[in-house]
């Protein structure tokens, strides 16, 4: 798993005239190739009357999933552009499908780059871009005389905590990024004396900051 990356947010959309044509962009974080298509394909239901719903998607963490659809429009100038907007922002798994409403003025080829480009742009914008940071539960078993000291410490170092549950011990969920994770169960061991029990459970994504 990567321990971060770029995608969005959630669903936004986002609608752009450009001579007379309507552009609405819309984008979805999706984690499979199903779930991309299926995107895509509400779109083209919701705009059946639309003159074009052109498209991409890009999936995986090394952006094994690659597809793009002009949907009638030239070869190259929509699906294409759309992709590489997707692919220049450094997004993964994410989809955005432009739809067009025929103005009545020819754009030309250079024209239809420019506007899918820009409807691509006001999709993921509308998206919010963010960045997704891999963390690593891990759960700390102690005795409560350790409780206020491990808290102040935790909170001191701005560790991610989840749940705390209390029984004949405590146990607090601690989430600290995935590429310190080790570092911080040997800081939490020594921290209580080797007097704390630790273990592991899922590793789980984060959106930054929040």
């Amino acid at each position: 798993m990567l321990e971060s990356y770029k995608t969005v947010r959630s669903a936004g959309s986002k609608e752009i005239v450009i001579k007379k044509s309507r552009f609405i962009g819309y984008c979805m974080p999706v984690d499979n190739e199903e779930s991309a298509v299926q995107f895509i394909e509400e779109i083209k239901k919701k705009h059946w009357n639309a003159t074009h719903n052109c498209s991409a998607y890009m999936i995986g963490e090394r952006d094994e999933i690659q597809k793009q659809s002009d949907d009638g429009e030239p070869s190259g100038t929509a699906g294409k552009p759309i992709l590489e907007v997707i692919r220049n922002q450094g997004l993964k798994n994410v989809a955005v499908v432009v739809t067009r409403y025929f103005g009545g003025i020819m754009l030309g080829a250079g024209g239809l780059i420019r506007a899918y480009t820009d409807g691509a742009v006001a999709a993921l914008e509308s998206g919010e871009v963010v960045t997704r940071v891999l963390h690593q539960v891990v759960y700390a078993e102690l005795d409560y005389t350790w409780l206020g000291k491990v808290e102040n410490e935790l909170r001191s170092r701005n560790v991610r905590m989840g749940e705390t549950a209390f029984a004949d011990k405590v146990t607090l969920t601690c989430l600290p990024r995935f590429g310190e994770a080790d570092a911080f169960k040997a800081w939490m061991v020594d921290l209580t004396q080797g007097q704390s029990v630790i273990t592991e459970g899922e590793s789980i994504y984060f959106i930054e900051g929040e």
